[in-house]
């Protein structure tokens, strides 16, 4: 079995007890950014799987978009992330 060499680790351990990995991750041509692969690319930020950069370029994401679906999920859990319920997080 080869392995690619990669920057980083290649799994990390959630606070759950559950092993997130790369494989885990949506894939790289996503255009269609539904809840739950935006909390996905979230989770692996903050828990090191990969860097911000890293998903920025990989996703095509801006900063803003990416430090958005970041405070949503800090500040009212992934389910903030949904479209439908955009407008009852969002802040005046």
């Amino acid at each position: 079995m080869y392995l690619k060499k990669i920057d980083g680790p290649r799994s990390v351990k959630l606070p759950d007890g559950s092993t997130m990995t790369r494989a885990d991750l949506p894939p790289r041509e996503t255009r269609r950014w539904v809840a739950s692969r935006k909390a996905c690319v979230v989770r692996a930020v903050s828990y090191g799987l990969v860097s911000r950069d890293e998903a920025k370029d990989t996703y095509g994401l801006s900063n803003e978009e990416l430090s958005e679906w970041e405070g949503a999920v800090r500040d009212h859990g992934e389910v903030a992330l949904k479209a439908t319920a955009l407008q009852k997080y969002r802040q005046p």
